[in-house]
């Protein structure tokens, strides 16, 4: 396994400037850290955010973006590592393969289902590296608590949130990363 990130990013162009802000600290401290990212392949929102950002520290980001994005011309033409699909499905999939770890910056509905979906892969023994939500100035506060009713309600094992690993500034992302135990699924005590 490489060290490339899969990031999960706001693709909205209309969100506070600290969002932006935060999305090019974390690329910048990942360059330093060694890793390159991947992300969506879209010049908008947080995505565009970090293609600027790891490209000014010198470092490396590739794209994977659907066909039809193409078309509506929201492709990031600064990524050198741009692979159209056909499918959001093929995308979240590729976007997955051979990384490090994945973490969740600040986003909407696209962001939370694809958190949500490497979440359940996780638990299912489909994928193994680490997952970072990062929960700048408290975004995902509400998702954290819901996730814990979800464990009180017996929706998620006791031990499920160790299958994720909460970062509440950008610096302890990497650490986060580079700390994260290696996970093993047993279906039985997951599910």
């Amino acid at each position: 396994m490489g060290k490339r990130i899969c990031v999960y990013c706001a693709s909205s162009n209309r969100i506070a400037s600290h969002y932006f802000e935060a999305a090019e600290a974390f690329a910048r401290l990942a360059v330093v850290g060694g890793y390159s990212l991947v992300c969506g392949g879209s010049w908008r929102g947080l995505m565009g955010a970090l293609v600027e950002a790891t490209l000014a520290c010198g470092g490396e980001i590739e794209g994977v973006i659907p066909k039809f994005m193409c078309s509506a011309e929201w492709q990031d033409k600064r990524i050198r590592n741009l692979t159209v699909v056909e499918s959001m499905q093929e995308r979240k999939t590729l976007l997955m393969k051979d990384v490090a770890a994945v973490v969740a910056l600040p986003g909407g509905p696209g962001t939370l289902e694809e958190l949500s979906e490497v979440i359940s892969l996780k638990r299912l023994g489909f994928f193994s590296p680490p997952i970072i939500i990062y929960n700048h100035q408290g975004f995902y506060n509400k998702l954290i608590d819901f996730f814990e009713w979800l464990r009180r309600e017996n929706m998620l094992s006791p031990n499920q949130p160790n299958a994720w690993v909460v970062a509440h500034t950008v610096d302890e992302i990497i650490p986060a990363i580079e700390a994260a135990p290696m996970w093993r699924s047993d279906l039985n005590s997951h599910l």
